[in-house]
């Protein structure tokens, strides 16, 4: 399984797009800083056909050490959650119904 980095992106935008290669490094940089920045001051980053990205509040809890046993507190925290579009879950499973049929 191959990872794709930045460097990756930047060489698509480079042939698709036909800007320079450091233009098309100075989009995607632009593109993922604004996505950050959003993300940061806690909205929402919805990419049409392709999916969301949401913060999430975790509130306080308890965990267990699986080794030892001993519970931990955890402190409340923000995650990052990604849901992926109806459009891409079709995408990945091909031929799959991804939508309950109303007559059922």
């Amino acid at each position: 399984m191959k990872t794709i980095t930045r460097a990756d992106l930047a060489e698509a935008i480079y042939t698709q797009v036909g800007l320079s290669r450091n233009e098309s490094a100075a989009l995607l940089e632009t593109v993922l800083e604004r996505m950050s920045a959003a993300l940061e001051a806690g909205e929402a980053v919805k990419i049409s056909a392709f999916g969301s990205f949401v913060v999430r509040q975790k509130g306080k809890r308890v965990g267990r050490n699986p080794k030892t046993g001993i519970e931990v507190p955890i402190l409340p925290r923000k995650v990052l959650s990604f849901r992926p579009s109806q459009v891409l879950k079709a995408r990945l499973n091909p031929g799959m119904r991804l939508v309950p049929d109303d007559d059922a």
